[in-house]
């Protein structure tokens, strides 16, 4: 719908009348949050043949849907039909394990901002008109003057995770929440030895019923697995990592006055973060952050470095070699990986400042950063009544090479916590598991730890003539080997 100039740029000829600051001038205007819509995707019966099933339905897969409700509505505003090709509607499915929408809720954190500029959101760089657009979310919240206020393009995680959890509330028809996908499977035609669709086999995580969907397409985007180094303890309740952080430790750790001792491990944003977290979540804790490296780094996030992010920029890196395009990744990786926004690194150097201040024995000190560690074993230690059910942890830490001298025994350190906070990052391989079936149509068969390659497109490349062109699988959120950070 076009507009007339003056609705269109947001004010009349007086800007700073009623119209240009959003309320009349006897006071706010008094209206009600809009819920979310419904989209153009209509549901499709599980037993019918789809067009596409996603995998997941985080950001990638939302970003998806948005896009594909998008071009039926540009379709229908122009021939009047709601449907891609002026025939029907796509049918879609989207199949998401977590029993509703939720983005990183582990790491909501007070006063945690987002990384990345509010326009890189699920449609403004593809189409501003977008009705998904974190503006319009704003504006549709009620929230859009008070934000412009606040001069930032860095909105609060939280605020961000509701903008997602807003746009998912349109697709409701087409999203089975609940649902773990196990193998993805190839299907031959029945007139024909060429794979024409996938069979998708998921289990509902309350009952454990297995169902089943065919679809010509399938897109997998389920984001990455928490990691815990090999050598931790893998399920143990007082081991947690960073994604379950806000959830977990108030759980383990009930009494805020109490002074727990806690290991956080990671020198990157999350485990930053959660170092923060700690001082005013437990006051009276004694709270270590253990890393790699001689000091917390700070992202890069400066404007020629920033395009490395362009969407320009993947075919260059998808043009080069293995050996160039991994070259490339270990330089780039102060944009992302180990490293640490410049505002929380000041905050948290003047936090421990004004520690000093108040004490100058280090050993008297409530919150440390150990540089040049390496935990190398974690065991656990007797419970310390007969109502515990586990003991504290007991944490043995190598000091690596080049760490300052001081009158601290060299080599083995332990160190007794009561809770280990593991912000080690992802591993984005669950592909590889749902797959298992089709890996004999790799290009040159299946052989043991052969990876899967994929198509500048994000296609997944099967053996030449054994796949129907019309049909395919598509990853997201796990190629940075190909497509770079």
């Amino acid at each position: 719908m076009s507009l007339p100039t003056q609705a269109a740029n947001g004010h009349g000829s007086d800007v700073n009348g009623p119209v240009a600051n959003g309320a009349a001038r006897h006071g706010p205007r008094k209206s009600k949050p809009s819920p979310p819509g419904r989209s153009l995707l209509r549901q499709t019966a599980p037993e019918q043949l789809h067009d596409l099933v996603g995998v997941g339905f985080g950001p990638a897969s939302l970003a998806i849907a948005v896009a594909l409700h998008d071009s039926l509505e540009s379709s229908r505003s122009k021939s009047g039909s709601a449907s891609l090709d002026n025939k029907r509607s796509p049918k879609v499915a989207f199949l998401e394990r977590q029993p509703q929408f939720a983005w990183h809720a582990g790491m909501l954190l007070p006063g945690a901002k987002m990384q990345i500029t509010f326009i890189k959101d699920l449609a403004t760089l593809r189409d501003p008109r977008s009705e998904f657009t974190f503006l319009n979310y704003l504006h549709r919240r009620d929230r859009l003057v008070q934000f412009t206020n606040l001069g930032t393009f860095l909105p609060l995680r939280v605020e961000y995770e509701d903008y997602m959890r807003w746009c998912a509330g349109w697709f409701t028809d087409v999203v089975g929440y609940g649902q773990e996908v196990l193998e993805i499977v190839p299907k031959q035609g029945s007139s024909s030895k060429v794979v024409d669709g996938f069979v998708v086999k998921a289990r509902d995580i309350t009952t454990g019923n297995i169902t089943t969907r065919r679809a010509r397409n399938v897109v997998i985007g389920v984001g990455g697995r928490p990691h815990i180094p090999p050598h931790f303890p893998q399920k143990h309740p007082r081991v947690i990592h960073s994604s379950k952080y806000s959830s977990a430790v108030p759980a383990l750790l009930t009494d805020r006055e109490k002074p727990y001792r806690i290991a956080v491990i990671g020198s990157g944003q999350s485990a930053a973060e959660i170092f923060n977290d700690l001082h005013g979540r437990y006051p009276n804790a004694k709270t270590s952050l253990i890393i790699k490296g001689s000091a917390l780094k700070p992202s890069d996030d400066s404007p020629f470095v920033n395009e490395i992010f362009d969407p320009e920029r993947v075919d260059t890196f998808y043009e080069q070699s293995p050996e160039i395009r991994q070259a490339s990744l270990e330089h780039d990786r102060a944009t992302n990986y180990g490293v640490v926004r410049l505002d929380l690194l000041e905050r948290l150097y003047s936090d421990l400042y004004v520690q000093r201040l108040r004490e100058p024995d280090e050993e008297k000190w409530a919150h440390n950063i150990l540089n040049f560690r390496n935990v190398t074993k974690i065991e656990e230690l007797p419970p310390a009544g007969e109502s515990a059910s586990h003991g504290s942890l007991r944490l043995h830490i190598q000091r690596l090479t080049g760490c300052p001298k001081s009158e601290r025994a060299s080599g083995i350190e332990t160190m007794d916590v009561d809770a280990v906070l593991v912000a080690t990052g992802y591993v984005r391989d669950a592909y590889d598991d749902m797959l298992q079936q089709a890996r004999h149509l790799m290009p040159g068969g299946d052989e043991a730890g052969k990876k899967w390659a994929v198509g500048r497109d994000y296609r997944i490349q099967f053996q030449p003539g054994t796949v129907d062109e019309n049909a395919g699988v598509w990853l997201q959120g796990c190629n940075e080997r190909t497509h770079g950070v």
